[in-house]
């Protein structure tokens, strides 16, 4: 699926903030409305919890690991990042750069992308989300390493 030049092989994209990533996540919405998003709220700038958020995205996200992704959005990523990894079969990271971005799909094959609403501008967080889509996992020796963060 491609999208204002960006390419993804996910048939869907959960995507989840809380008050403080609302405006992040609104915009992404807006700047790609070709992309398979799965709005998980919140909708409204009204102050909410953001573990509710990362555990509503990671639990629709359990048993469509193979098509899916997950993007989650809070004032640093730090908070749903946290949350989001306490599920066995999530591998959240917070980005704060392409390079991360980048690497933490190559190496660690990452499902969910955590942002810092806060700290990003739009442009970045538009080129980091990018790079998070379509960079694939390198396998290989990183395979293993992967596995044993599954225990």
């Amino acid at each position: 699926m491609s999208a204002n030049g960006i390419k993804t092989p996910y048939k869907t994209i959960f995507i989840a903030s809380d008050h403080a990533g609302l405006d992040l996540k609104k915009h992404f919405l807006s700047r790609f409305p070709g992309l398979p998003f799965h709005d998980l709220g919140t909708m409204t700038a009204d102050s909410v919890d953001y573990p509710d958020y990362a555990a509503k995205l990671c639990r629709e996200m359990e048993g469509r690991l193979k098509d899916s992704c997950g993007i989650l959005i809070c004032g640093s990523g730090q908070g749903m990042a946290m949350r989001a990894n306490r599920f066995p079969f999530i591998r959240a990271a917070l980005c704060w750069s392409e390079e991360t971005a980048h690497l933490t799909r190559e190496h660690n094959d990452a499902n969910v992308l955590c942002l810092g609403g806060r700290l990003l501008s739009f442009p970045l967080a538009e080129k980091i989300f990018d790079k998070f889509l379509t960079t694939e996992f390198a396998g290989g020796r990183h395979q293993g390493r992967v596995d044993k963060l599954m225990c």
